[in-house]
């Protein structure tokens, strides 16, 4: 089965250089220091979708959301990640390989890389969004609003190194 995806249309930004390499063998500290800095520069940065003229009826209503999923391609992964089937996370060799089903790499089969971010406003076809990931000119294949019944759950379970992680990120904040 073929499937065709069409961008809806593409995020202009500041982001110019991705930090994700999954070869990329750097002193873990220094990593870290990266990451940290990296993750804080995009919780702060806006970022426009701008939604193709043909596509601007499907906005009407989304400003009424204070955030929203955005889909989106990531057109800098080099091909050769995409045939990667196991990762240490965030290139940290001390948490044991992970299935990149069991991530959130963006080095996967079909590369479609989700984040849930602030919607600042919208205007016409283009909306102002803070804390996109992506870098600037990535596709957008889709949109699709955040809802409390359907995005929250109480019950969610992670491993413990999502924790660790987590924690060295957020002691450098």
């Amino acid at each position: 089965m073929n499937i065709t995806l069409t961008p809806v249309g593409h995020v202009e930004n500041t982001i110019t250089e991705k930090t994700f390499t999954p070869h990329r063998n750097d002193d873990p500290e220094e990593r870290l220091k990266q990451i940290r800095k990296y993750r804080k520069e995009t919780r702060n940065t806006l970022s426009t979708l701008v939604i193709l003229p043909r596509y601007t009826e499907l906005l009407d209503g989304i400003e009424e959301f204070s955030h929203i999923v955005v889909v989106y391609w990531p057109h800098q992964l080099p091909l050769e990640d995409r045939q990667l089937k196991k990762v240490h996370p965030m290139g940290r060799e001390e948490i044991p390989l992970q299935g990149i089903f069991a991530t959130r790499s963006p080095a996967r089969p079909n590369p479609l890389l989700i984040s849930t971010v602030r919607l600042r406003n919208r205007k016409d076809n283009t909306l102002q969004v803070q804390g996109l990931e992506a870098l600037h000119g990535s596709p957008i294949l889709d949109i699709k609003p955040v809802t409390r019944d359907v995005d929250k759950d109480e019950t969610l379970q992670f491993p413990q190194w999502i924790h660790d992680i987590n924690q060295d990120l957020d002691h450098g904040d």
